[in-house]
């Protein structure tokens, strides 16, 4: 448990940590009125420094100080993904192919342990601790009573009295105050669980329907063999998915793999923690599909949202840090349960095995002992000479 709290722990600012140590990461901006590019611009712009590279999707990233991803094919079937400015449109570096932070979330999320058919087996070990770590969050809560109390005392953390004190008034003092975190920590990961299972046994729980695609009337066809299909600016497909889905930014566009895919515009809007997205003819701008939050049930507003509220992605850097200090908490109350139950385990066992019973109270000096209680039913010696 203490590893996979620590683990997921990192896996949450890892990203951060990639912009400090990667340069290529980070976005800067010539000046500080410099706005970032239009979407045409900005693929055009790539197109040119790139001009074997096929892109395949443009993402933008939650917090601005990050260059944006564009996911590129090349000849020979080569794919990587480059780091772009998002205000001048260089290129400024591919992305590692397993950096910190895919590292980290493999490592937390199935123990680096290979998908082969199905999911992980690593998978199933990590998430099925959700559910030691939600019964230890309700027995906490029924062994200490009227737990709600303390939050209106002045909070106890005794120092120099010995660890077993200060490690088991920490425990108590971290637990009262992250009941809701590991509480949406444990039930997010146990629904980690449910899904693998519902994946490996193809099952489905999604609404979605078919996947959309362009007809073949509404594709133009050209004179010459080589000659550019004719299409809409980029500019002009983000602005008929924004106007079809009123408050959505643009943080995903995917871009068409034939002649018969449309263009997917997602992003996220007044609820943070799901995506839409819009499927734009990028021929004649038809909407061909549109998933809006309105379209799923309450089942998938429930299952979507688990993901962005067990790694805190989706308020920014400031949402990360309070996910990430909570985290940081959760992982030293697995170290202090852990303590104090090697401690108290290792006292019992040691008088165990010198066989030490408990102590009677000694007799103060020159008091009489005091005679024993007869038995009930018992004679006395008079009683019976009598």
């Amino acid at each position: 448990m203490f590893f996979i709290c620590a683990t997921g722990t990192i896996a949450v600012i890892s990203q951060e940590i990639v912009w400090l140590v990667h340069p290529a990461v980070r976005a800067q901006a010539p000046d500080a009125n410099t706005p970032r590019m239009g979407y045409q611009e900005l693929l055009d712009t790539i197109r040119k420094q790139e001009p074997q590279a096929h892109i395949n999707r443009l993402s933008w990233p939650e917090e601005s100080q990050f260059a944006l991803t564009a996911s590129v094919t090349y000849p020979g079937a080569r794919s990587t993904s480059l780091y772009v400015n998002p205000y001048t449109g260089a290129v400024q570096g591919p992305a590692l192919s397993f950096d910190l932070r895919q590292f980290m979330r493999a490592l937390h999320g199935w123990l680096l342990i290979p998908f082969t058919n199905g999911y992980s087996w690593g998978w199933y070990l990590v998430s099925i601790l959700s559910i030691p770590m939600l019964v230890s969050l309700v027995t906490g809560l029924v062994v200490y009573k009227r737990f709600w109390r303390a939050y209106f005392q002045k909070p106890r953390l005794r120092t120099g009295q010995g660890s077993r004190i200060f490690w088991g008034d920490f425990h108590r003092l971290a637990g009262l105050w992250s009941i809701w975190f590991v509480l949406l920590i444990s039930i997010s990961a146990m629904w980690f669980l449910v899904q693998a299972i519902l994946g490996d046994t193809h099952t489905t729980i999604s609404t979605q329907g078919i996947p959309a695609v362009v007809a073949r009337d509404q594709v133009p066809t050209v004179k010459t063999p080589g000659e550019a299909v004719p299409r809409l600016s980029l500019d002009q497909v983000v602005a008929n998915a924004e106007r079809d889905l009123p408050g959505m930014e643009t943080q995903q566009i995917f871009f068409s793999g034939n002649a018969y895919d449309p263009v997917t515009v997602a992003g996220r809007g007044a609820y943070p923690l799901m995506y839409q997205y819009a499927q734009i003819n990028p021929y004649d701008g038809k909407t061909e599909d549109l998933r809006r939050l309105s379209d799923r049930n309450g089942l998938e507003f429930f299952t979507e949202s688990m993901r962005p509220l067990h790694t805190g992605d989706f308020g920014g850097f400031w949402l990360k840090l309070v996910w990430f200090l909570f985290g940081l908490l959760l992982t030293m109350m697995s170290l202090s349960g852990l303590l104090i139950w090697t401690k108290r385990t290792t006292q019992a066992t040691v008088k165990a095995v010198r066989g030490e019973r408990p102590q009677t109270a000694r007799r103060p000096a020159g008091k009489p002992a005091r005679a024993a209680d007869p038995v009930p039913g018992a004679a006395t010696a008079r009683e019976v000479t009598e």
